[in-house]
């Protein structure tokens, strides 16, 4: 009985650490969380929130000060012609039934229009002496304590103000969104590795959604004023 509730023992520690390492290496990666297109005084905004695990690799180089520099991608494309607008709907719907949490829309790039493309250059630091971490964005940078909390800020992406006029009120539209570790912005040396090493494709890939401006319009209607 003894040697058996032992071997039950080391069961549950194995299957505990199993489902412990399963964990960890889903988390691993970038994925998107959230993705919306906002109105505001100074025209639309393509805006998303990502999740970010690092891995051991990657974060071993942050920690020896190595920076990592991540690029936010934003692209806004209509299609050429309007049709086509109903039929990726219908195909996105059920790819989304099939796929749970898989909303990215069919997409036929080759047939659409491209009226908006941003990109946005993050950089994240860690400072050895100080054991702060920085989140920089052209001049301005934010210190953190933790890398949790330089993620979290990392994890918060929008593009440039796309002009309210230069999407019709009536036309439907193809919004997109990525973000990816830029790895040409490596040290050197570091790149050689890199190349040949999965553990830096840190890339969310393309995530695409059906953008219809009148409804965006009637959203922003509706949220009341914050008070003055």
């Amino acid at each position: 009985m003894h040697c058996y509730r032992k071997f039950l023992s080391a069961l549950l520690g194995v299957t505990l650490l199993a489902g412990l390492c399963a964990a960890t290496a889903h988390a691993e990666g970038i994925f998107v969380n959230k993705a919306e297109v906002r109105l505001n005084g100074n025209g639309y905004h393509l805006s998303a929130v990502y999740d970010i695990g690092l891995n051991h690799e990657v974060q071993l180089a942050l920690s020896r000060g190595i920076p990592l520099y991540f690029v936010g991608e934003f692209s806004l494309t209509r299609s050429r012609w309007e049709w086509l607008d109903a039929v990726q709907q219908t195909m996105s719907r059920g790819v989304q039934r099939i796929f749970v949490n898989k909303p990215t829309a069919t997409h036929w790039s080759w047939l659409d229009k491209e009226i908006f493309k941003s990109e946005q250059s993050t950089k994240l630091s860690y400072n050895v002496l100080t054991q702060r971490y920085r989140i920089s964005r052209g001049t301005l940078f934010q210190n953190f304590a933790s890398l949790e909390e330089a993620l979290n800020m990392l994890s918060r992406q929008s593009s440039a103000a796309i002009p309210a006029n230069l999407m019709d009120k009536n036309g439907k539209y193809m919004a997109a969104v990525r973000l990816r570790l830029d790895i040409t912005q490596l040290p050197k040396p570091l790149q050689v590795n890199v190349l040949t090493s999965s553990d830096w494709t840190l890339d969310s890939s393309w995530y695409r959604w059906m953008v219809n401006p009148v409804e965006i319009i009637m959203h922003s209607e509706s949220v009341p004023e914050a008070p003055r």
